[in-house]
């Protein structure tokens, strides 16, 4: 999706009316890679005037920066009985995801898809507006590659909970320095990373200008009557790379 991409100064100007609406917003999956840039981020620009985590457990945020946000332990399993954790959002963001090879076929299935649907329910029926979900490259819910597919289907689910307003990103391949990382994940992320050089959004993205596009989407005005926007990876790029 092709959109205006604002000047530095008109997003300072975005930004300050937004911080005048005192909204609040909840971030799911802050504990991954884009997840703890975009926490960063949100409390860097202080465009929110509650920012609340939502997840299975309690991160440990030592930094000041980091003082005022609230935390909500939830069970995705259960998650019907913390149905109170989705109310009060203005905006809600969703980097909630695994992988394959940690948590199985089925497993992979059920927190990248199922836990994000359910998720925006309640979130949906908790007065949350605003969805913003991180997918990824190619996401096609008619994929013959299982990961595609299910990213694919989520992005389905959640357009259909019917949001006033559904942003969906679809990074490339994420640049970030993981704390689990293994031998052949290093050589990729080293290979793309030298890639992003010559030829910066084709198939990379740092997860930091992921998370930064985000933040400067949000205080952006949607798209005319449209409910849902999609931001590939280039237009991820020009949105992120405004500071």
């Amino acid at each position: 999706m092709r959109m205006a991409v604002p000047k530095a100064e008109e997003l300072k100007n975005l930004r300050e009316a937004f911080r005048a609406k005192k909204q609040a917003c909840f971030i799911l999956g802050a504990s991954g890679e884009t997840g703890k840039e975009l926490l960063a981020e949100i409390m860097k620009q202080q465009i929110f005037s509650t920012v609340t985590l939502i997840g299975r457990r309690k991160l440990d945020l030592e930094d000041p920066l980091y003082s005022s946000v609230k935390q909500e332990v939830v069970d995705f399993e259960k998650l019907d009985e913390s149905a109170a954790a989705f109310q009060g959002h203005d905006v809600g963001f969703c980097c909630l995801g695994t992988t394959r090879g940690k948590a199985g076929a089925a497993g992979f299935v059920r927190v990248d898809r199922d836990y994000i649907q359910h998720s925006a329910e309640l979130a949906k029926a908790g007065g949350c507006r605003h969805f913003v979900l991180q997918s990824t490259k190619g996401a096609n819910a008619s994929s013959s590659f299982l990961y595609l597919r299910v990213k694919g289907e989520a992005e389905s689910r959640v357009e259909a909970v019917g949001f006033d307003r559904c942003s969906i990103f679809r990074p490339a391949v994420l640049l970030c320095d993981r704390r689990e990382s293994r031998p052949a994940e290093w050589v990729t992320r080293k290979f793309f990373g030298a890639v992003a050089y010559v030829c910066p959004t084709w198939y990379s993205v740092p997860t930091v200008t992921v998370a930064r596009a985000m933040v400067n989407n949000v205080v952006m005005p949607g798209p005319t009557n449209k409910k849902v926007e999609i931001l590939e990876n280039a237009g991820i790029h020009a949105l992120g790379d405004i500071k």
